[in-house]
């Protein structure tokens, strides 16, 4: 299909050269027009089958449409050029370069396009056809005068060639004025980019000789082009609004992530002649969204989004692009941003402009966004990699409810190094089967008499070449992903297997093992357990469950239900980490607690500050108040064992009782350990 070249207004770079080939084209089409005048008239006067052929060209003018080639550039989609060619071929270049501008101008009318642009194009046609109609004169096609194979072959490559030169010639006066109006791609690029545009014309022109042998033995047959016309141009529509939708959020009529990367590409791009210095991508997730939706309905949902969609396009520079990848996240990418103060003023901006209530439904509704913040080439030189870092920076700022936060590595709990860890941890598991990695156990001693009441279970990996992995990073990588799962399940099995053995040697003990918010999700870990305790023969009362109080605020329902469960199964529950998270009192009322551990973080400074040993002495008078033991982490020294047993603690572990140790080292620890435990330090 015919197709005319359209650029953004915006990026033109006008030259005097582009004028004067302007005014060049212009004036040689508009010459070839009044020096074929004659042939005008005697196809208008005498040839009834031409005014058919112009009128159904001006008619296939009303069909054009805009759409994108495979580079992204926007074209006009418009079946002129079959009727036109064909006129060429029956009567001469004068009447097909008149019904082409006639065309020109219905399409120029009806996609708004300015006179100087459609007297370009209508120039450039008229050159193409001189080129088509100097070909035509020298091999003189006739097919109704000639017959036999030859003369047949000979008129086909006649129209054939006359089809070539024509497609040559628009093609070079589009890549040159391309080249004068914008500074243009490489002559490889430019031609790569036609390759779409060559392929519509080339399909229209050499559907040309069957109108045109149509025209000459029945003209009533020739409208009847219209139909295979009609289908191919509801494909090209339903191809180009699946092209747009590829692009296009329908609903805010913003970029999607696809729209948004090309962007991005497309100011990366050598082609860019202006390259930006910095690039600025800022993430954006509306907060209390969900509560809209559930409230109003998902109706009033997607006009709240609508609504944020145009705030977010009038705040930010012309040459941004605001996107919305899905939900309530948006993004925009904003070229020249020389550093990260004038990306945070950005971000002010956009904020700012959330700041008015939007009415919607009769209520006003209150909007807020957390904005995060990643730099091009500071914070990544790709896509992907801003992608990535802006949210990160999104999420902090949502959880440290800040309007905005600049990326900062030490921030990225997903890094790269962190996903090869994950991985090495899972081939560990599934490939090895888990050699190198053990449980080491540290005593829980009771402060009342010296006895050693229990242990905690603390998991330990040896990576093949970064020695022993701190178990807090794999722990905070993995909590978010499948592995988590993968890690209490091996806990479960050596741990319930662990206090079999030591049974059947005597050694009565209560084991305590963590677990993470991703474990209480689910039912998965009753039935391990239920189904290890029944394997094993373990008594439930000797394995105990450590949960963190960060964990429960989750999703307290959930991990409430999973809880009480457990409970059910005769299994303990112990709130680790007590004091440093939040609603305390809340949960020790409502969750099936057997104990609450102080975190090191008070104990260890019992010593030297006098408000850390107020809070524990509060916290062990309020455990005994609940009926609830209380256990002390991180005891390193005489002064505060003697600290916690004025204070009535219950149980106490670390490193003055006892550092962790390997399994098989326990039994041989206990037979040797000299009662009670404030004689003795550990060794």
């Amino acid at each position: 299909m015919a197709t005319l070249t359209l650029r953004d207004a915006t990026r033109i770079r006008r030259t005097p050269l582009f004028a004067w080939y302007v005014i060049a084209v212009v004036a040689l089409g508009a010459t070839l027009a009044a020096t074929h005048l004659d042939q005008v008239r005697v196809a208008a006067t005498t040839k009834p089958a031409f005014w058919l052929m112009a009128v159904l060209a001006v008619l296939a003018g009303t069909r054009a449409f805009v759409t994108s080639g495979p580079r992204g550039g926007p074209i006009v989609i418009c079946p002129t050029l079959c009727f036109t060619f064909a006129i060429l071929l029956c009567w001469d270049l004068g009447p097909a370069i008149v019904a082409q501008t006639a065309a020109i101008i219905v399409v120029a009318w009806r996609l708004r396009h300015t006179k100087t642009h459609a007297a370009l194009v209508a120039g450039e046609y008229a050159l193409s056809f001189a080129a088509a109609y100097a070909v035509i004169l020298i091999g003189k096609p006739d097919p109704f005068r000639h017959s036999g194979i030859g003369w047949a072959l000979r008129d086909a490559a006649s129209v054939a060639g006359a089809a070539a030169a024509w497609l040559v010639v628009y093609s070079l006066l589009v890549l040159t004025a391309n080249r004068l109006k914008h500074g243009g791609p490489s002559l490889r690029q430019a031609v790569g980019g036609l390759g779409y545009q060559t392929l519509c014309k080339g399909a229209l022109l050499l559907l040309s000789p069957v109108l045109a042998v149509a025209a000459h033995v029945n003209p009533a047959f020739v409208p009847l082009i219209f139909l295979p016309l009609y289908a191919v141009d509801r494909m090209a529509r339903l191809s180009a609004e699946r092209d747009r939708a590829s692009r296009i959020d329908l609903l805010t009529d913003l970029a999607n992530r696809n729209g948004l990367q090309s962007r991005f590409a497309e100011l990366m791009s050598p082609r860019n002649r202006i390259s930006p210095r910095s690039v600025a991508l800022l993430m954006l997730d509306l907060d209390r969204f969900k509560q809209v939706n559930d409230t109003l309905g998902h109706e009033v949902g997607d006009q709240l989004l609508v609504a944020v969609a145009r705030r977010l396009a009038d705040s930010v520079p012309s040459d941004a692009v605001v996107a919305r990848l899905g939900g309530d996240e948006f993004a925009i990418v904003a070229p020249d941003i020389r550093d990260a103060a004038a990306a945070c003023e950005l971000a002010s901006r956009v904020t700012a402009s959330l700041a008015e209530p939007v009415r919607l439904d009769g209520l006003q509704i209150d909007i807020a966004a957390s904005v995060g913040i990643a730099l091009y080439p500071d914070h990544g030189d790709d896509f992907a990699t801003l992608m990535r870092h802006a949210d990160i920076a999104m999420y902090e700022a949502k959880q440290h409810g800040d309007a905005a936060t600049v990326y900062r590595p030490d921030s990225d709990h997903h890094s790269p190094h962190r996903l090869r860890l994950l991985t090495d941890f899972r081939h560990t598991l599934q490939v090895q089967e888990g050699r190198d990695i053990t449980m080491h156990y540290q005593p829980q001693v009771a402060m009342a008499t010296g006895e050693v009441v229990g242990v905690e279970a603390l998991l330990r990996w040896r990576h093949p070449t970064r020695g022993t992995v701190d178990t807090q990073e794999l722990v905070h990588a993995a909590e978010h992903t499948a592995v988590m799962h993968l890690i209490t399940r091996r806990v479960i099995d050596d741990v319930v297997s662990q206090v079999a053995r030591w049974s059947a040697n005597g050694i009565q003990l209560r084991a305590s093992l963590n677990v993470s918010s991703r474990d209480l999700y689910c039912d998965e870990i009753v039935r391990q357990l239920s189904a290890r305790l029944v394997e094993y023969r373990v008594p439930p009362g000797q394995i105990q469950l450590e949960v963190t109080e960060s964990a429960l605020m989750a999703d307290p329902n959930r991990v409430l239900n999973t809880m009480t469960r457990l409970s059910a199964l005769g299994v303990d529950i112990s709130l680790d980490d007590f004091g440093t998270g939040y609603s305390s009192l809340q949960h020790l009322r409502k969750l099936p607690l057997a104990e609450v551990k102080i975190d090191r973080s008070f104990v260890g400074g019992m010593s030297r500050n006098g408000d850390d040993a107020a809070i524990v002495r509060s916290t062990v008078e309020l455990a005994r108040s609940l009926g609830l033991r209380a256990v002390a982490e991180g005891v390193e020294d005489t002064c505060t064992w003697q600290l916690l047993a004025d204070a009535g603690c219950d149980v106490a572990q670390g490193w003055y009782t006892a550092r962790p140790m390997p399994a098989d080292q326990f039994p041989a620890w206990l037979a040797e350990r000299i009662a009670p435990p404030a004689a003795v330090m550990a060794s």
